[in-house]
């Protein structure tokens, strides 16, 4: 359970950490891109849903054995992303640079996987 607890603490840390400079980040996101300044609404819905899921992130890592079911889309939520840049990079809609955002996800889904794996059921607990 304290594995389950560091990896989803600090999950929803380094994902508030390179989430929160997007809000301020439109104008050079566009430089690369379409402007996000002609669809914001999904680049801050984007943002905001990502952010909502470190928050999950971080109560889930409060007490993982309660939590435990919440793990699942939360590892969906990290191997979605994986999965959608494999796909944008394999058809040349994204750069290699871009697609190596997939890597820290990738490797966070996996130990999301293994805290999922270690915590033990609510009703194996006691």
């Amino acid at each position: 359970m304290k594995f389950a607890r560091i990896v989803f603490t600090i999950a929803g840390i380094w994902g508030i950490a390179v989430l929160t400079p997007l809000y301020f980040l439109l104008d050079i996101t566009g430089r690369q891109y379409a402007a996000p300044v002609d669809y914001p609404h999904f680049f801050y819905g984007f943002i905001s849903v990502a952010m909502a899921w470190q928050i999950a992130f971080l109560i889930i890592g409060t007490n993982p054995v309660r939590y435990r079911l919440l793990m699942i889309p939360a590892v969906l939520e990290k191997f979605g992303y994986v999965l959608t840049l494999i796909v944008l990079y394999s058809r040349g809609r994204i750069p290699r640079a871009d697609f190596g955002a997939a890597v820290p996800d990738f490797l966070i889904g996996a130990l999301l996987v293994a805290a999922f794996a270690k915590t033990p059921h609510s009703a194996d607990r006691g």
